[in-house]
């Protein structure tokens, strides 16, 4: 089951003015507790994406290599070289 925690942020100026802009009737969002849950699942989003971006240059890299560059590894060096 989820945790819910509640977080108190404090925000003034540009950012509150900001904040303040995007909620509300005038906004598109109905709240600023909304707004701030839409950033994070963004950033998250985010976040994956990069790793999964990562990823996929390592895994080209592997596969466009010459054949001579591989050596074979057993599962105890993976895990020794993890560990490192």
């Amino acid at each position: 089951m989820a945790r819910t925690t509640t977080m108190t942020v404090r925000i003034s100026g540009a950012l509150s003015e900001f904040v303040a802009s995007n909620v509300g009737e005038t906004g598109s969002y109905e709240n600023v507790s909304e707004y701030v849950r839409d950033l994070i699942r963004r950033d998250k989003e985010r976040a994956e994406d990069e790793g999964f971006e990562r990823l996929k240059a390592e895994l080209q890299l592997a596969f466009s290599a010459p054949e001579s560059a591989y050596r074979l590894l057993t599962a105890n060096d993976v895990i020794a070289r993890n560990r490192r």
